[in-house]
């Protein structure tokens, strides 16, 4: 299963910094039982919503030359406030250094209250960047697979960075349009027929 704890990407200079957001509903599955009475974003998935931001700024940098980005180590991680549904996280990483596969980064988490910023974590992140095809025999085609897959991901977390910086309207269905007994394929339209 791949969490994306990412809603929105507002802020990025590619391969330096990065700011997203994650807004908390009160619909994601973890929260009946982290905590049924008092449910709060975990503090591993508030990590991971910092990594996946730190990954982002790393790809972008590199123009997607790497398939995997992974976190190699989390050091001086501080946990400060709550992350409630409602709540806005906002998460920035900021690369401090990188060599041909791995980057540190500065990372943290802040929560929007009628108080002002309140921070959630603090982290100093080791991420590490590899492709498959440098581990494995014929991992080049599962290579270019993901960073397809990563590439619309981007697409969808930074609508301002599509051409017109409007977002685009999607339309689910063929080419022809919205799916209709009309435009079905052969055997899902007998299907509809019955």
């Amino acid at each position: 299963m791949r969490f994306t704890l990412l809603d929105r990407v507002i802020a990025v200079e590619p391969g330096k910094s990065i700011t997203a957001i994650k807004t908390l509903t009160l619909s994601e599955e973890y929260l009946a039982d982290h905590f049924p009475h008092f449910p709060v974003m975990p503090g591993v998935l508030m990590l991971e919503a910092m990594t996946q931001a730190a990954a982002w700024t790393i790809r972008l940098g590199e123009d997607f030359a790497h398939s995997v980005v992974v976190l190699r180590s989390a050091k001086n991680v501080k946990y400060g406030d709550f992350v409630e549904p409602g709540r806005v996280l906002t998460v920035t990483a900021e690369v401090l250094s990188q060599d041909e596969s791995t980057t540190k980064v500065k990372a943290s988490g802040t929560v929007s209250s009628a108080g002002g910023e309140r921070t959630s974590l603090t982290a100093r992140l080791v991420l590490e960047r590899y492709n498959l095809a440098d581990r494995q025999p014929h991992g080049d085609a599962v290579d270019a697979r993901v960073r397809a897959e990563m590439r619309k991901m981007w697409a969808v977390l930074h609508p301002a960075g599509r051409s017109g910086g409007a977002p685009r309207r999607m339309v689910y269905g063929s080419a022809a349009g919205p799916l209709t007994p009309a435009n079905l394929p052969v055997a899902a339209a007998a299907t509809a027929a019955r």
